[in-house]
């Protein structure tokens, strides 16, 4: 198979042992206020043009948008400049993921790829550059790679040396300090009939918190608390974590409050490849939020950039008006709401180590050089078979400057079902700052909250 890689950088394999390289000199960190924007991607376009010049992201909010509100479309008048269908795809071959292929050969002509404008909206509130320019000199990785140090806020290396480097900014990037949302799931079946499950989320992100420092955040990235409001049968339950940054000296902490029992239980094993709670056993729990956890698992093998087409900037299934039903497709989403764009994507390969038993043997992960966030991914079986597709469509949010999913979704090619995350139905906009305290995510408050 040709190599489409596009950046001229070396795989570089990077084991669980030993030493890795890390902070980079005082010097190269001075490409990051010239040809390589403050979290380390490319600043210039391509050479053809479409993909064009950083300038800023998504600074200003639309005037269609005011404060409180669902994020509206910044971009009304464009138009898809064309759609990659089963019938045409071998055109832009070399700008497709393997997975989109499959996904276009699998369910072609339902499934196909509005390509639209490139527009590169990722941004940061300023004090997220300035730690990330910090980071770049200071953060190194723990020996063993479970961890990092010398790092706050943000993504600890905008200059990557090695896949595993790729994979903590992802799992770092910025999101803000805390935020509050309500949505649903769901795994439709193979006719499209589906029973959504609405959780309320609240996330606390000790590690981004303006002014911490990585020594008084207790080993914590953030603190995460779900709670289901339907259906009935599932009301009520609690999910409380708190999610370590070294998880091999700390492993993340969970407890699950069941309505039923009445009783709040640590959830010892919510982690790696145990089920996702809710999604018919389509989707792993490190794959919410497209990955997360330690990466021990996985030896990482950092293959480069490439130009992609890929989810961006998802407004049309972000809007207010549009509901579970206008999503919810057999085999996969509306694909009329979706919206791809060619971006310049870091590809990480994680292959599984010897003697781990995780359900993927092999997964491909591809992470936009304008904000760490993963935009895609693939997920291997056993025999080397491409066995899922996962997407995380994303938006830059207004009212907290940060570029985050608004949907994603894992595709299972053998059962022809998915998992999709991120359902609204007339729901509130997310709330950046709902005033969250420390305590608010101990078992203690998780216990009083549930019976209330």
């Amino acid at each position: 198979m040709r190599n489409h890689v596009v950046a001229g950088i070396a795989a570089v394999l990077f084991g669980m042992s030993g030493h890795a390289l890390s902070k980079v000199s005082p010097a190269e960190a001075e490409r990051l206020e010239s040809e390589l924007t403050p979290v380390g991607a490319e600043r210039g376009g391509n050479t053809s043009g479409s993909i064009p010049e950083w300038t800023g992201g998504l600074k200003t909010p639309p005037k269609s948008w005011a404060k409180g509100q669902i994020e509206t479309n910044p971009f009304p008048n464009d138009r898809a400049l064309f759609v990659i269908t089963a019938e045409n795809y071998h055109l832009y071959r070399d700008k497709l993921s393997a997975g989109h292929i499959r996904m276009l050969e699998q369910y072609g002509p339902e499934f196909f790829m509005p390509v639209y404008r490139t527009r590169r909206t990722a941004a940061f509130p300023e004090h997220v550059y300035d730690k990330s320019r910090k980071n770049a000199v200071q953060a190194e990785l723990l020996d063993n790679g479970n961890g990092v140090r010398n790092t706050i806020m943000t993504s600890p290396f905008p200059i990557p040396k090695n896949g595993l480097e790729v994979i903590w900014n992802h799992i770092l990037r910025y999101r803000g300090t805390e935020v509050a949302f309500r949505s649903a799931s769901a795994t439709p079946q193979t006719n499209g009939s589906y029973n959504p499950v609405v959780n309320d989320y609240e996330y606390f992100f000790a590690y981004s918190k303006k002014g911490a420092e990585l020594e008084e955040i207790d080993n914590k990235i953030f603190y995460l608390k779900t709670d289901t409001i339907s259906p009935s049968a599932l009301a009520g339950t609690i999910t409380l974590v708190h999610e370590t940054l070294d998880q091999i000296r700390s492993p993340r902490l969970a407890w699950r409050y069941d309505a039923g029992s009445r009783r709040l239980r640590r959830s010892p094993n919510l982690a790696y490849e145990t089920d996702l709670p809710n999604s018919s056993s389509l989707r792993s729990v490190d794959q919410k939020d497209m990955y997360n956890g330690a990466p021990n698992q996985y030896d990482w093998t950092l293959k480069g950039k490439r130009e992609l087409y890929v989810p961006y900037n998802a407004y049309l299934l972000h809007d207010q008006d549009v509901q579970a039903d206008d999503v919810i497709r057999p085999n996969h989403i509306n694909q009329t709401l979706t919206r791809y764009e060619l971006h310049r994507v870091w590809v990480v390969e994680a292959k599984r180590r010897t003697g781990i038993g995780h359900i993927y043997d092999r997964r491909v992960f591809y992470v936009d050089e304008d904000s760490w966030q993963i935009l895609a991914s693939e997920e291997y079986d056993e025999e080397g078979n491409l066995w899922r597709v996962s997407e995380a469509h994303n938006i830059s949010y207004y009212s907290e400057p940060v570029f985050w999913t608004t949907m994603e979704m894992t595709y299972d090619l053998k059962a022809n079902r998915y998992y999709v995350d991120g359902l609204s139905d007339g729901f509130p906009a997310y709330d950046f700052n709902p005033g969250f305290r420390g305590n608010d995510f101990t078992a203690s408050a998780a216990r009083r909250a549930a019976r209330r």
